[in-house]
């Protein structure tokens, strides 16, 4: 992430140092252009707590600690309006979360990791302020669906491999002599129930001792949020 930021911080230097002349002035009223994105994620997860006694204890659950993970897409677009464009940009996230376990008899925390790997593909509408000189301002929103590639039936929390979500940011686009550079930030909601049941799962991979993990939880939902940059 560290490297991200200095990346733009270099790009939005070197903008800043351009003159008044604006360039790539006829770039925006293309009707369709290409691009692709770079960047990291935060996953995080929504929980609804089961409240359930497990071997005689009431366990409370948070995700202690998310990694930022990587994420890389391509990029379509397609000019709508002065102000509006339609845009698809199916990306894959690699992500690693843990999640920790107390209890209300002792002081014990239990943890354990749900790594993914994610291949997303959302639509959105953005709406784009008036340029000013080599800026641009804008809002996007949309949603998609997500495909979890990297479910391990053995792991204590098993993710389902389908969610669909909404996902919404701001970013400003920056004009060179060649291309546009455009920082955003977004962030997603998942809509579905993404645990599988433990009374779902094959008996024949799991370890007893692990089902508190699972029915600890009565509901498990996705969010993440995504920094990245778009070269267009």
């Amino acid at each position: 992430m560290k490297r991200i930021f200095i990346i733009l911080t270099l790009f939005v230097g070197f903008s800043l140092g351009v003159g008044a002349q604006d360039n790539l002035p006829m770039v925006d009223y293309k009707t369709l252009h290409f691009g692709f994105a770079l960047g990291t994620n935060i996953m995080d997860f929504g929980f609804t707590q089961s409240q359930q006694e497990i071997d005689g204890k009431v366990y409370n659950v948070d995700v202690s600690m998310v990694m930022p993970g990587f994420m890389v897409g391509v990029l379509g677009d397609v000019r709508l309006s002065n102000n509006l464009n339609f845009r698809l940009i199916p990306a894959l996230h690699l992500a690693d979360r843990t999640i920790s376990y107390s209890n209300n008899v002792d002081d014990e925390i239990i943890r354990t990791s749900v790594k993914s790997t994610i291949i997303s593909v959302p639509a959105y509408i953005k709406f784009s302020a008036p340029r000013i000189n080599n800026y641009r301002p804008y809002l996007i929103a949309g949603g998609g669906v997500m495909f979890d590639m990297a479910g391990d039936r053995q792991m204590p929390v098993l993710l389902k491999s389908t969610d669909y979500f909404i996902d919404f940011g701001v970013g400003c686009t920056f004009y060179f002599s060649f291309f546009r550079f455009s920082p955003e930030i977004k962030f997603a909601l998942g809509f579905n129930d993404m645990l599988v049941p433990w009374s779902e799962r094959p008996d024949d991979v799991l370890l007893p001792a692990d089902r508190k993990y699972s029915d600890a939880i009565s509901r498990l939902t996705s969010r993440m949020l995504t920094i990245c940059l778009n070269f267009e």
